[in-house]
């Protein structure tokens, strides 16, 4: 089967903070302005005043991806400069933080509803959209990606901190998503008219205010013709958050030349997918991830191995080959954002400085 090489759009979520205290700042609003009237509106607010989203346009080449990621990560940050903040790609803030829900309806009738959740959301992720042909083709994607996407989450970590205190945990961020009512993994849906159901009844439930409040780990955009992906903690560099790009469309295309094929979906429980969330969450790539074909513990440099073969054609189709292998060698050599974190502390003994220098990495 001939598949063309799929699209990619990445959004990243930035937190906002004092360059020198490290505390995150509520001046979304000044950043945002600053961009948009540069740029033509490529930032956008979210349900914190300390927190702004990027978003790429979709692209085939992932050089392209990474000029424009580099790009957006500038402007934000010179904008952020202007305000007198800093832009940093930590997926939550190291220090204690009270976030100030931003001044929208929406966002301020969440926190309302939600309540706790709502109020100590300041997380930040990472969501990497591919083109699909239609929703029943991402459907079928859908249920044919579930059982690889811890591996996502081990290699994008990038929150270990949490309110003054190390979590213990590679990516605290995971933890604190899944407290939203629909986030986490999905069970398989077998068929588009399963998964549109299944929306409106999430919604019908009164629980959740609208389609856009559909959390899951993984789901079609109902705007746009992409499968969007969405477990990984924003990257704390570009060369990551590209890495992660390459394979997420790896693992989508290669799910879709499966389903073309017929070969069904691995039926995993979602109740195992969890587990095997909860462990890529809570140590990333060093030591085990959860093998899921097998439902056992294995080497997370094994697994990662097993991706890349399971995924072998469409890499090549894509020429991601030589970007995912050396990007999974560095990461295993050289650890994850979260890992950065915990280098900057252990050298200056001060979250203070774990913030500076994810200011320093995020436009590097």
């Amino acid at each position: 089967m001939n598949t063309p090489v799929r699209t990619v759009g990445v959004e990243e979520e930035f937190l906002l903070v004092d360059p020198g205290t490290g505390l995150v700042r509520a001046a979304a609003h000044q950043v945002t302005r600053q961009v948009n009237e540069k740029l033509g509106q490529p930032v956008q607010r979210e349900l914190t005043q300390e927190q702004v989203e990027v978003g790429t346009e979709p692209a085939t080449d992932l050089a392209e991806v990474r000029s424009e990621l580099r790009w957006l990560r500038q402007s934000c940050a010179e904008a952020a400069a202007g305000s007198g903040v800093a832009l940093v790609a930590l997926a939550t803030s190291p220090l204690a933080a009270a976030p100030t829900t931003t001044w929208d309806t929406r966002y301020l009738t969440m926190t309302a509803e939600f309540g706790q959740v709502g109020r100590e959301q300041l997380t930040c992720g990472c969501h990497v959209h591919i083109g699909v042909d239609s929703r029943e083709q991402g459907v079928d994607a859908l249920d044919r990606i579930r059982p690889w996407l811890h591996c996502l989450t081990a290699v994008s970590t990038n929150s270990p901190y949490w309110a003054g205190q190390d979590t213990g945990y590679q990516s605290w961020r995971t933890v604190m998503w899944q407290r939203w009512p629909s986030a986490g993994p999905t069970g398989p849906f077998g068929s588009v008219e399963v998964y549109e159901r299944l929306a409106d009844d999430m919604v019908r439930s009164g629980v959740l205010f609208d389609r856009k409040m559909l959390y899951y780990d993984a789901r079609l955009s109902d705007h746009q013709a992409t499968l969007e992906v969405r477990v990984p903690d924003v990257c704390g560099s570009v060369e990551d958050t590209v890495l992660v790009a390459a394979l997420v469309r790896g693992l989508v295309s290669t799910a879709i030349r499966d389903s073309a094929n017929g070969v069904p979906p691995l039926l995993v429980r979602t109740e195992l997918l969890r587990v095997a969330q909860w462990r890529a969450s809570r140590s990333g790539v060093h030591g085990e991830l959860v093998d899921l074909v097998e439902s056992r513990p294995v080497p997370a440099a094994d697994l990662l191995d097993r991706l890349v073969d399971h995924m072998a054609a469409a890499l090549r189709r894509a020429g991601d080959t030589d970007l995912v292998r050396s990007g999974l060698d560095r990461i295993l050599r050289d650890g994850t954002g979260a890992d950065s974190q915990r280098a900057a502390y252990a050298e200056h003994h001060d979250l203070a400085e774990v913030v500076r220098d994810a200011i320093r990495r995020t436009v590097t």
